[in-house]
């Protein structure tokens, strides 16, 4: 399907904030896919969720549209009169025009499969991956055990719920895994909730501190590294990017690091040899694939060019990635030759796509 054959009636509803830790990395998110996407294609209509989970026309974003994208504000504000979300998608899915959805939602209650199953209820092509692929990618200890099973390498973890946690759990994951090792919310992103523990007190109340977030955790052990990331776009077909690397400014990538203090630096594209942006791409791909992803999502790798690994292993997968000016997902794919509005062009393509194609599977 061509860009031009499916611009001519698209009624663009994108999805931001949300209820989970990362609601304001989603706003900044959702100003610029707002400020990028072509008016003249697309009637755009931003709806803010707050983090109670009440739906809203973002009025302010709706009006600042109107009057061209560089009007938008630094921050979109959701107020405004307070909809049902079988109200908005049912009236959307209705209208003249084919609607798409774009989930600008980061974390819980939006990037988790969640949306997406309420979205595929109602009928409306969306951008991203489906309730499964959404829903394991999200939630780190399953995507682990499934990229597991599909024999991609990864730094050693261990996975348990907070009823399994025992008095003695913290010392015997340092004997285990080693210190410092990396405590992580199973099911969140942007480095919330996120520790690195060098002593096995600082490793208990780095779980106590990850359980606020998510009542189940993973700790893995620390990787001497460097951090890739790799750029992903597509259904059946997908496109990978050239390599990004990461150079913290913290003592790991942490969210002060990526939204606060601007300490972090984002090499594109990564220095690599030929070899090893071949193989941390096809290692991308094979990620992708295994974890049910579609439409786009960044994949992160460390790189650990001495001791046990010697290559590349799987960190983690965003299946809805930050669209900011400091986020390696846009940066990657326009250093392969993607413009910022293409980006979102192409997202829409295969949304429209990945849609045809389920409901020609899901009717009989």
């Amino acid at each position: 399907m061509s860009a031009d054959r499916i611009h001519d009636r698209i009624h663009l509803v994108v999805l931001f904030g949300g209820q989970s830790a990362e609601h304001d990395v989603s706003c900044t998110t959702a100003a610029h896919v707002l400020a990028a996407a072509d008016p003249n294609r697309y009637r755009i209509t931003p709806i803010g969720i707050s983090t109670e989970g009440e739906w809203a026309l973002a009025t302010e974003a709706a009006a600042a549209l109107a009057d061209g994208a560089h009007r938008l504000p630094a921050r979109l504000d959701p107020r405004g009169e307070s909809l049902a979300p079988s109200l908005v998608l049912g009236e959307a899915a209705d209208g003249p025009e084919r609607t798409v959805v774009l989930p600008l939602l980061h974390g819980p209650m939006g990037e988790d499969g969640t949306v997406q199953g309420l979205l595929e209820l109602a009928n409306v092509p969306y951008a991203g991956a489906g309730v499964l692929g959404s829903a394991v990618a999200m939630d780190k200890a399953m995507a682990k055990q499934v990229l597991n099973a599909a024999g991609v390498p990864q730094a050693r973890y261990r996975a348990f719920a907070e009823h399994q946690l025992t008095p003695g759990l913290p010392a015997e994951l340092a004997d285990e895994l080693g210190l410092p090792c990396f405590v992580k919310p199973a099911n969140m992103g942007s480095s919330v909730g996120v520790s690195r523990a060098k002593t096995v007190e600082e490793l208990r109340d780095a779980i106590a501190y990850a359980l606020t977030y998510d009542e189940w955790i993973v700790v893995e052990e620390g990787i001497t590294g460097r951090e890739i990331e790799v750029a992903v776009i597509g259904n059946t077909d997908p496109f990978v990017s050239v390599p990004g690397e990461i150079v913290p400014g913290d003592e790991f990538y942490s969210y002060d690091d990526k939204y606060v203090n601007d300490a972090s630096v984002g090499l594109v594209p990564a220095a690599l040899t030929h070899d090893q942006v071949a193989t941390v791409q096809q290692m991308a791909l094979d990620v992708y694939r295994a974890l049910r992803c579609e439409g786009l999502a960044r994949c992160d790798f460390f790189l650990e060019e001495s001791g046990r690994a010697r290559g590349f292993l799987c960190n983690e997968v965003n299946t809805m990635p930050g669209f900011t000016p400091i986020s390696m997902f846009p940066k990657m794919l326009i250093a392969s030759g993607f413009t910022y509005p293409e980006i979102i062009d192409r997202l829409v393509e295969l949304a429209l796509d990945r849609h045809a194609r389920r409901r020609r599977n899901t009717k009989h």
